[in-house]
C-alpha cells in the first residue's frame, strides 16, 4: 500500500494485509497496558495541575503528544485521525502533496470521542492487572494508554478507505442506497460476517501468541498477560461496530463527491 499511489490503497486485499497488521499493534500495546494497575487518576480531570486545559490527564497527554508528531508530518498522512486537529502544529518538515483518495468531507467523518469512552469505561478495567491507584506508574499509564488509542483511532477510522473501495467496486448499488437513505442496505453491503469471524479466531491465536511466555507454551497454566477471548470481544463489540459507523456515515455522503 503506497498513499501516492491511490490504486493500491484502495485495493481491498492490500486493505485487509493493512487491518491484520494493525491487529498486532493493537494487541501488543494492550498486553503493554495489562501490566499495569486501574491508576483512576489518569483518567481525573482534577488530579493534576494542567493549566487552562479541560479534560482528563490521559487526554492532556494526547494533546502535547498529538502536537509534537504534527510537527513532523504525522496528520498530514491519509491514514492518520487526530483527536485534536484543531490544536496541531505546523509541520517543520517540508509538506507532501498526496493524492486524492478520499471524498473532500472525509476529515469530518470521525468516532473519536466514541473511542475514548469505550477504551476508559470498558478496555481499561478489563484489562488492568488490579483495579486500584498506583501513582507511581501515572505517567507510564498514561503513556501506553495513548499508543493504544492512537492505534484504535487509526484501525476503527481505516473504514473509510474500505467504504471508498466498496463504493468504487460497485458505485450503482451504493448511489441507489444512498439515495435511498437505506442504511440497513448499506450495512449489510459492507458487512462480510465469515471474515468478521475469521479476524474473532485470530485475534484469539494472536492473544496467545503474543501474551504468554513462550517457556510456559506447553504448560498446563500459560499465564496469558490478557485473556485472549477478552481481546477478541472487544473487537466484537466495540472496533468492528465503530468501524462499521464510520463507513455507513462516509458512505451516506458520497454522492456529495460527485
Amino acid at each position: 500500500m503506497d498513499f501516492m499511489k491511490p490504486e493500491t490503497v484502495l485495493d481491498l486485499n492490500n486493505i485487509r494485509q493493512a487491518l491484520v497488521r494493525m491487529e498486532d499493534t493493537i494487541v501488543f500495546d494492550l498486553i503493554e497496558r495489562s501490566q499495569f494497575f486501574l491508576s483512576p487518576s489518569v483518567y481525573s480531570q482534577s488530579k493534576f495541575q494542567l493549566g487552562d486545559f479541560k479534560g482528563l490527564f490521559l487526554e492532556w497527554l494526547l494533546l502535547q503528544v498529538e502536537q509534537t508528531h504534527s510537527q513532523v508530518r504525522r496528520y498530514e498522512a491519509p491514514d492518520e485521525t487526530p483527536f485534536f486537529p484543531q490544536q496541531l502544529k505546523p509541520s517543520i518538515l517540508p509538506p507532501l502533496k498526496y493524492p486524492k483518495i478520499l471524498a473532500n468531507y472525509s476529515d469530518e467523518i470521525n468516532v473519536n470521542q466514541e473511542i475514548l469512552n469505550f477504551y476508559v469505561q470498558q478496555i481499561v478495567p478489563q484489562v488492568s492487572c488490579n483495579d486500584a491507584e498506583q501513582e507511581e506508574n501515572s505517567g507510564s499509564v498514561a503513556c501506553c494508554d495513548v499508543e493504544c488509542l492512537q492505534a484504535l483511532l487509526r484501525r476503527i477510522h481505516f473504514g473509510k478507505f474500505v467504504a471508498e473501495a466498496k463504493y468504487q467496486a460497485d458505485p450503482i448499488l451504493y448511489k441507489q442506497l444512498i439515495e435511498n437513505r437505506d442504511i440497513k442496505g448499506i450495512e449489510e453491503s459492507i458487512t462480510n460476517s465469515a471474515v468478521e469471524s475469521k479476524i474473532l479466531e485470530r485475534l484469539v491465536v494472536k492473544g496467545e501468541s503474543y501474551g504468554t511466555d513462550p517457556t510456559l507454551k506447553y504448560s498446563q497454566n500459560p499465564q496469558s498477560k490478557v485473556d485472549p477471548k477478552l481481546i477478541a470481544r472487544l473487537y466484537k463489540d466495540y472496533v468492528i461496530p465503530l468501524t462499521k459507523k464510520v463507513e455507513v456515515d462516509y458512505l451516506l455522503r458520497r454522492l456529495e463527491d460527485e
